[in-house]
């Protein structure tokens, strides 16, 4: 068996490729558009394992999408957890869940997906401004 992809339904496409490219650094790799389904699907994946997929489904007749936290999360090792949280804040991300102790975050995508940051290998030193930054909404 071979993991493949998850999909996320999305309710503005281009507010999510923001998201998940400009800010968290992900790039399209594939797009199917279906007039007769009328749905775009968008899979994206990391520079490191680009065969690991999220697939965005935007459905072109609006729904009302709720409770994105019963779905879980979705979660991506990085370099430095530190620096990554520093450009996404960068960028008007809210960390809703900050790395105090250097190792894990959370951040949300528009539509309320949670996403979890892990440190690649030990955790980091425990710095500021983390240490002290509050949880801000859910995660």
């Amino acid at each position: 068996m071979l993991y493949y992809h998850t999909m996320v339904r999305v309710s503005n496409l281009e507010k999510s490729l923001d998201f998940y490219c400009n800010k968290l650094g992900l790039v399209e790799t594939r797009r199917v558009e279906s007039e007769k389904g009328r749905y775009t699907n968008v899979f994206l994946g990391a520079d490191e394992n680009p065969d690991v997929a999220v697939e965005l489904t935007y459905n072109w007749d609006p729904e009302e999408y709720t409770g994105g936290r019963n779905f879980g999360h979705m979660a991506y090792l990085v370099e430095n957890i530190h620096d990554y949280c520093q450009m996404l804040l960068d960028k008007g991300v809210t960390i809703n869940r900050p790395p105090r102790e250097g190792k894990m975050a959370f951040v949300k995508s528009p539509d309320g997906i949670s996403i979890e940051l892990l440190q690649h290998g030990d955790p980091l030193k425990p710095t500021e401004p983390w240490v002290s930054m509050e949880n801000t909404g859910t995660w």
